[in-house]
């Protein structure tokens, strides 16, 4: 009995040993929680699209021309440059109603009515007031938006061929939970500055960014 309580002993005063060295040799660290950004900047592609119109589309002197309607998409590619500037380039495309008696600079009679316009330029977004949330985070922009591209007009045979764009803006534009999508609205004045034409848009935006 005696023999059995000091190898109790024994093993108890080792057990201790061994559970004191442990301890000292220092705390496990908690596994270290993930980190990420709220709002995910860097490369990014974004798409437009709804309302544009022509208040005064091209024609020869003495050719019907009024208001046209119609509707535009285009995609931007670019990157930011810190929260604020977003350079990119782009590429829009338009169509607008017309009726039969416009001509454009056509005056053989070979071509009339609708017209549509694509456009490749380069354009730059910047961010002039941010408002931030209820964690302090910046997610709703106003920003203003120019650019300029070579427009070409379809069917050739009713507008000249080339054109020359320059397009600005306001907008209006919100960085939502999901971290790398942006959803917003722009309004654009249009000039087209070969023949003098300008018109306006109202598009809704949508950009999906990728960090860099």
């Amino acid at each position: 009995m005696k023999r059995l309580s000091t190898a109790l002993s024994v093993l108890f005063a080792l057990t201790s040993s061994l559970a004191l060295a442990q301890t000292a040799g220092g705390k496990v660290e908690d596994k270290k929680a993930a980190s990420y950004n709220e709002i995910e900047r860097g490369f990014f592609f974004e798409a437009r699209g709804g309302f544009s119109a022509v208040i005064n589309p091209p024609a020869a002197s003495g050719s019907a021309s009024y208001f046209s309607p119609g509707q535009a998409i285009g995609i931007d590619m670019g990157f930011d440059i810190g929260e604020r500037i977003s350079p990119s380039l782009f590429f829009l495309a338009a169509s607008n109603r017309m009726g039969s008696d416009y001509t454009g600079f056509n005056t053989t009679g070979a071509a009339s009515g609708d017209f549509s316009a694509m456009t490749p330029g380069a354009a730059v977004k910047v961010r002039l007031v941010g408002f931030a949330d209820q964690q302090e985070v910046k997610r709703t922009w106003i920003y203003l938006r120019g650019g300029a591209g070579v427009t070409f007009y379809s069917p050739a045979a009713l507008l000249p061929s080339i054109d020359v764009l320059v397009t600005a803006g306001p907008g209006l534009e919100y960085y939502t939970r999901l971290r790398h999508l942006v959803i917003g609205v722009e309004a654009n004045f249009n000039f087209q500055a070969l023949t003098q034409s300008v018109g306006f848009s109202t598009l809704l935006t949508v950009k999906y960014a990728f960090p860099l």
